[in-house]
């Protein structure tokens, strides 16, 4: 049995897609999250996430721009949390904003990938990430919600440029973004 939902239309192979129009983030439900790995052990944190969704016909020429508040860096540690948004790692003072934006959107057997610009620290770095895309069940009356998540590797030395041999080089990055029409 095949339903549809209004502004959400299925992709051959059973992936949705959302109809054309402008999308945006539910700031309560986004977030980006990171895992780094320190001394063989993991360290997890999140940022708040924030931004908009254009969905274009074609579905190629999309675009998204997602935004992370660096001062809201939070790992369950206000220690951790003060160093990592201090000025040694991602210097929140100068640097208030990690940012995404995407520059193209392609379909590939496995499902979505975004390719795009990581702004770190003022400076961009090239990263694309499959996107995965699971289709809210609104109730009558209510308006589509889809939450998509991607995840991409970013290096450490994007953050920091001390040289910190517990740390691992590799830093996994994974935003989970609940986005409603924009009405």
């Amino acid at each position: 049995m095949t339903t549809t939902t209004p502004g959400i239309q299925p992709r051959p192979g059973g992936q949705p897609r959302l109809a054309a129009g402008s999308w945006r983030l539910d700031p309560a439900q986004s977030h980006a999250s990171f895992t780094a790995w320190f001394v063989g052990r993991p360290v997890r944190g999140r940022l708040p996430l924030t931004g908009g969704v254009l969905i274009t016909e074609p579905i190629e020429d999309s675009t998204a721009r997602l935004v992370a508040k660096t001062n809201a860096v939070s790992t369950g540690s206000t220690v951790l949390d003060r160093l990592l948004a201090g000025p040694d790692f991602l210097d929140a003072g100068s640097f208030p904003e990690l940012s995404f934006r995407s520059e193209r959107l392609v379909w590939v057997p496995a499902g979505w990938q975004a390719v795009g610009r990581l702004r770190v620290k003022g400076t961009e770095h090239e990263v694309a990430c499959l996107l995965d895309l699971q289709v809210g069940n609104p109730q009558a009356g209510d308006r589509p919600r889809i939450v998509i998540t991607g995840s991409w590797i970013i290096d450490y030395r994007w953050v920091t440029s001390q040289w910190i041999p517990a740390l691992g080089r590799r830093i996994v990055m994974t935003c989970s973004s609940l986005l409603e029409p924009d009405m």
